[in-house]
Order: structure tokens, then C-alpha cells, then sequence
């Protein structure tokens, strides 16, 4: 089987995990097999040096004719089944889906986030949960000026998913959406996108650790340090939790006022910075929680698959994605979102039980064993390349 895949890397200064999760399925795909053709774009490359120049990028992101033209001749060259987009935003835009069409190849496209009902792209507005341009004109995200707090950027991005709801392209010429999670599912149909072509994919890890003791007698947290990743909340609860230190993995905006307040408050808080994957999966192994305190819809965030490899029950909050994941009482607890007290109180629960805290890590690898492995997510993806291709030969012979 011949796959072509494209993605349009972040720049390097702001990485993203989307970034990863290209890299790691295009490599399970070439272990499995299959002959993989890339399609690949760098934001780096983009020039926004002037106004033109920024209008340029706007109006390639709503439809790049130049991709349109490129991706062509690639597909005559090598001939690819089935195409899979990753991010298309903005340099491969949209136009990639139509040059696929054209030349008689279907088109998946993975939803790693809401880019398709949101300007902003995370479902988040100053930290919180926002639904405003679910279902609506996207009018709500240029008054609020979504897109990196710029009117003109927002305008730009509104123009792109405008364009291409107008002209049917993300009902006509996709022939199947991943989604991470049901949750993210539900909302991206609330918001336009055909459910009868959305399927359902979680991410994976490209290499497993090994189950942990968890006999480092702390608990940590892993991510960037940013308003909606609740570490606020976390350290308001780490007041109220005695004899468990708590563990800080990761570099953000937030990391100053953090380490300030934890001073001050005299809280049993040790922030690790930046850590390389090997040292943060050892902290994980070692740790007697992982806190996930988020205030925003995560996707599928990879922090919750690397505990559960590593046997390290979750503690996180209840709200989207999140509470699909976490199964209460064997991979963690849940607790309200933004609500401190409630979130100390789990842990304190938790803790009192050394004996069925320790009893969960294995259920919780248990979990990741059963569901989550780079066998069962190829086998689930080659059934979505599957279904692309049946959909895309019934369309054919429905228009003949």
C-alpha cells in the first residue's frame, strides 16, 4: 500500500506536539510496511516581514494554488492510494485536498485539534473553555480577536474556514476525519463537520517504558507552564496536601510567578524545567501521581499516555477530553476543574490507601496494554484508511 502524507510543520520556535505525532505515525506506517510518500511544508520558511507579505500567507491559507500545483505532479509521480493530511495550516491549505480529488485519491485528514470550528484553534479564551463560534458565522472570534490577538490575523484565518464552508470543502472533499477523542468528535460535528465521516483515533506511543514503582513518594506534573494548564490551581491545592511533594516538569510563561508563589507559601513544590523525554518518563515511573489540572479542552494529551505505560494513576480534572480518558477508580480520579479544594481532597483520598493506590498502577497499564499499543492504533487506522477508500469508490460510481 502506497500513502502519501502531509503535514506543515510549526516553526521551531513555537513546537508543537502535532509536530511529534506526524513523525511517530509516519514511522509506524514505514515499520508496518507501507510505502509512505510525504508532502511536507516547514512554517519556518514563511516570510511575514511586511504587510504584503502577511497577506500573501493569509490568502494561501484559505486556498494555496501553488500547493494545488506541487501536490498534482507529486500524486502523478508516485501513484499514492489514499493521502493523509496532518496540519494543513497555512502554507498546504485546503487546495491539497482538491489536487488529491482530482487526481482520483482519497483524503483523511487527522483533527489534532479545533482549527475547523475555531479560529483560535483550542476551544480557549483567557484560559477557559470557549464555544462561542460553535454552530455560528465566527464573528464571536474577530470581536475577540482569536488568532494570536490580532484583528487582521483573525481575519485571515475567519476568511480561510469561511471560504471553504461556502464552497463545500470539508463536506465534499474529505472522505474521512480523525478525531482523538469522541468528545473532540461530538464538538467538531456541533460545528459543521459531517459526523458520518468522523472516526474516532487516540495517539500512541512510539516507545514503551517500562511500569514504575512509584516509590519516589512525590507527585508530578509534566507540560507548559501556561494559565489554562491550571497550574494555579494545582498550587492552591498543594497547600492543603501534606507529606507528598509535588514535582514540576516542564518550562512556560507561568514559571516565574509559579516559583515565587511556591516560595512564599513555603509549599513543597521543586520545579525541574525543560527535561529531556528519557529523564521525564523516569519521573513519571517514580511518581505516586500525575496531576493533569487543566482548565481548557485538552486533545489527547500525550502526558496521560506516558503515565499510563508508565503505571502511574492520573489525577485530572473533569472536563472534556479529560474525563473520557481518566477511567474513575482504575487510571485515577477526576476532580471539578478550578476547584482546589476539591482537588487536594482526591489526593488526600488517594493517599490514604497506600495499598489500592499501588493496586492501580497496574490497572492503570493494564489500560494502556488494552487499548493504547502501536499494534491496535495501526489496526485502527488502517480500518479508517479502509472506510476512506470505500467512500471514495461508492462516490465515484454514485457520480458516473
Amino acid at each position: 500500500m502506497r500513502i502519501l502524507v502531509a503535514h506543515d510543520y510549526y516553526r521551531s520556535s513555537s513546537p508543537s506536539g502535532e509536530d511529534a505525532v506526524f513523525l511517530n505515525e509516519k514511522a509506524l506506517l514505514v515499520e508496518k510496511g507501507i510505502e509512505v510518500v510525504p508532502f511536507e511544508r516547514f512554517n519556518d520558511d514563511i516570510d511575514d516581514s511586511t504587510l504584503n507579505r502577511r497577506l500573501g500567507v493569509a490568502l494561501n491559507g484559505a486556498w494555496s494554488k501553488r500547493t494545488y500545483e506541487e501536490l498534482s505532479c507529486v500524486i502523478r509521480r508516485t501513484r499514492p492510494q489514499l493521502a493523509h493530511f496532518h496540519n494543513t495550516f497555512p502554507l498546504i491549505s485546503p487546495s491539497g485536498y482538491a489536487a488529491c480529488q482530482d487526481n482520483a485519491v482519497p483524503v483523511v485528514q487527522t483533527l489534532h485539534n479545533y482549527r475547523f470550528v475555531c479560529a483560535g484553534a483550542l476551544l480557549t479564551r483567557q484560559g477557559r473553555p470557549c464555544e462561542d463560534c460553535i454552530g455560528t458565522s465566527l464573528l464571536p472570534a474577530l470581536r475577540h480577536r482569536c488568532y494570536r490577538g490580532s484583528l487582521p490575523a483573525t481575519a485571515a484565518v475567519v476568511w480561510m474556514l469561511a471560504r471553504n464552508r461556502r464552497h463545500g470543502v470539508y463536506k465534499s472533499l474529505v472522505n474521512r476525519y480523525i478525531a482523538l477523542t469522541h468528545f473532540a468528535a461530538a464538538k467538531l460535528i456541533a460545528g459543521g463537520l459531517p459526523g458520518t465521516r468522523i472516526e474516532v483515533k487516540p495517539n500512541f506511543l512510539p516507545s514503551v517504558p517500562e511500569i514504575g514503582d512509584g516509590g519516589g513518594n512525590y507527585a508530578v506534573f509534566v507540560g507548559r507552564l501556561s494559565e489554562e494548564k491550571g497550574l494555579r490551581t494545582l498550587l492552591k491545592a498543594w497547600k492543603a496536601v501534606e507529606d507528598l511533594p509535588l514535582k514540576i516538569v516542564g518550562d512556560g510563561p507561568l514559571r516565574g510567578s509559579l516559583e515565587r508563589q511556591a516560595t512564599e507559601q513555603r509549599l513543597a513544590v521543586e520545579f525541574l524545567g525543560f527535561r529531556s523525554r528519557d529523564d521525564t518518563l523516569d519521573a513519571v515511573r517514580h511518581a505516586q501521581l500525575q496531576i493533569v489540572p487543566s482548565e481548557c479542552y485538552e486533545g489527547f494529551p500525550m502526558v496521560i499516555l506516558e503515565a499510563y505505560a508508565c503505571g502511574t494513576p492520573v489525577v485530572a480534572s473533569r472536563i472534556g477530553s479529560l474525563d473520557e480518558v481518566v477511567v474513575e477508580g482504575e487510571s485515577g480520579v477526576k476532580f471539578e476543574p478550578g476547584d482546589p479544594d476539591d482537588l487536594a481532597r482526591k489526593v488526600r483520598i488517594l493517599l490514604s490507601d497506600r495499598g489500592s493506590l499501588k493496586a492501580m498502577r497496574q490497572k492503570t497499564r493494564t489500560l494502556y496494554d488494552e487499548k493504547y499499543t502501536t499494534d491496535q492504533n495501526f489496526a485502527r487506522l488502517m480500518d479508517i484508511y479502509n472506510d476512506a477508500l470505500r467512500d471514495f469508490d461508492q462516490t465515484r460510481r454514485w457520480k458516473q
